[in-house]
């Protein structure tokens, strides 16, 4: 009983067992309301997330058909795999159903409340008790995940994490610096994997590591006339909307760093228990899974365009940070009145205050790239495809209206992507850039893998601008149309309109040096041409 409790502590949810559903309420979360997934799933897309390995790591673990007596009566989820820690798993042990509710988001083949990737690989690790594990075991756990199907995992789901009461840090804060957090973002980089954390909730929550600079952060939604469109009050506020001094740095990132990139439904979600029994479930635990799998059908679409050599297709579309790129840039903000200049975008998203992205201070001020609350926006799966299957360009060769790059900037310079085709008035452009902390292994028995007793070093953040500028403007401060220019954020991002019809170019520019002389970096743009 202990550990179920301890399991219902730690896990972000809030759940109501057994309570009568249908299905239908789960078409408005994979549906055009929620995530608009189904879409892919069907023809011409077919996209289930073939082949893909993603992982998930938790306090407890599902279970596992033939394994586990606690799904024994149940085949809707299949997992590739299920370890306690960095071992295999022990029969009939450390089974959660809050784990196996989060794996069902993401694998889930049954016909009435399928997964966002019924088809993927999933690979679960339980951490174990919380009573004598804590932040190493939890690396370590992560860590074991990372490095299932031969290196080869995409995204691995967080929908757990740490109190800052538990770590053993003297005055702790959320200031990056916990080895849980540290560990995610040299792992994100090392084995190249997106972490998609789910995003701190109440107050006194388990903020550890949703500091992380690498990963992508998810906030939930909840349900306004049947539209997942509003962020839910259940929640943390914004860093400065009623929030008291004592909890600065505790609840929130030090300085002001924007702690959520994301914004996925997860108030009131259907989801089936092991015994089969259906279940509604609410909190940021269901919205992280959500981009986990979105990233596999993502994945299986790159996969397809590679193995048949399609042009404008790499290697390069594999990087974390191309997905977190694709994933915030294409993400639902303010609804297409029909003309296209909004992007196309399907709902307007409002905050716990009813405001939409155009009242927040990410829209006005460009030092701040996305809304405390909000990120960069709604989840919308189909829309991160249209913007992941438009291929990569490089900044060698004019550009097409939406696409992506994986590029590399010096210290001192800039990049520039010159826009084909000019930019319609009063249309909207949407552009992310993505980059990584850097975050080395302090590894002291050299075998290149985190072992419990090691510790990381922060090597810190390269400083990297993003600019929408006029294509002849030579100086980017002068000729900027729109930019984002955060000191203290692993992402820039705009969202803006363009005030007059014109030839445009996106530049990426390296303006401060922390640790390595050459950025490598992830560009998604989405802009409307003339005809």
């Amino acid at each position: 009983m202990t550990k179920k409790l301890t399991w219902i502590i730690w896990g972000l949810s809030a759940s109501c067992l057994s309570a009568p559903v249908i299905a239908s309420v789960l078409e408005s979360t994979l549906g055009t309301n929620g995530i608009d997934a189904l879409k892919l799933h069907q023809s011409p897309y077919n996209l289930i997330g073939r082949k893909i390995a993603i992982g998930q790591v938790e306090i407890g673990r599902p279970g596992m058909f033939g394994w586990d007596k606690a799904v024994s009566k149940n085949r809707a989820i299949s997992l590739a795999a299920v370890f306690l820690r960095n071992g295999p798993a022990k029969s009939n042990t450390g089974v959660d159903p809050h784990a196996y509710n989060v794996a069902g988001v993401m694998v889930s083949h049954d016909k009435a409340l399928p997964g966002v990737a019924p088809g993927a690989r999933l690979y679960s690790s339980a951490v174990g008790s919380t009573k004598n594990m804590g932040q190493p075991e939890e690396c370590l756990s992560a860590q074991h995940i990372a490095l299932q199907n031969s290196g080869d995992v995409r995204a691995i789901n967080f929908s757990f994490g740490e109190p800052l009461s538990r770590d053993p840090r003297p005055e702790a804060t959320l200031d990056g610096n916990a080895l849980l957090t540290l560990c995610v973002d040299w792992s994100s980089r090392v084995h190249d994997v997106l972490y998609a954390i789910a995003g701190n909730q109440g107050k006194g929550g388990i903020p550890i590591p949703t500091d992380n600079f690498n990963g992508v952060n998810v906030a939930f939604s909840s349900r306004r006339g049947g539209v997942f469109n509003k962020v839910d009050v259940a929640n943390l506020a914004g860093a400065n909307q009623g929030v008291s001094g004592k909890l600065a740095g505790r609840e929130f990132d030090l300085n002001g760093r924007r702690a959520i990139s994301l914004v996925a439904p997860g108030n009131n979600i259907p989801l089936l228990n092991p015994d089969g029994k259906l279940n509604k479930v609410t909190g940021t635990s269901f919205a992280a899974p959500q981009v986990t799998a979105t990233v596999a059908l993502l994945q299986e679409f790159a996969d397809r365009q590679m193995r048949t050599k399609q042009p404008h297709w790499s290697i390069d579309s594999r990087h974390h940070q191309v997905m977190k790129a694709v994933l915030l840039n294409s993400a639902d903000k303010i609804q297409d009145s029909g003309d296209g200049l909004r992007l196309g975008m399907s709902r307007t998203l409002i905050d716990k205050q009813n405001q939409n992205w155009l009242d927040s201070d990410a829209y006005k001020d460009p030092k701040i790239p996305l809304d405390a609350q909000m990120g960069a926006g709604h989840l919308n799966a189909f829309r991160a495809y249209q913007q992941f299957s438009a291929g990569q360009w490089q900044p060698s060769a004019a550009v097409p209206a939406i696409g992506w790059d994986y590029h590399a900037v010096d210290t001192g310079a800039s990049v520039d992507y010159v826009l084909a085709k000019p930019l319609k008035q009063r249309s909207f452009v949407a552009i992310t850039l993505s980059w990584d902390r850097l975050v080395e292994l302090n590894d002291k028995n050299k075998n290149q893998q985190y072992d419990v007793g090691e510790n990381f070093r922060d090597r810190g953040l390269n400083n990297l601008d993003l600019y929408l500028i006029k294509a002849d403007a030579q100086n980017s401060d002068a000729g900027a149309v729109c930019s984002s220019i955060s000191q203290i954020d692993s992402v820039e991002h705009i969202f803006c309109p363009v005030a007059a019809t014109g030839n445009y170019k996106i530049r990426v520019q390296f303006r401060q040096k922390l640790n390595e002389a050459t950025q490598p970096y992830s560009l998604a743009w989405w802009s409307v041409p003339m005809n």
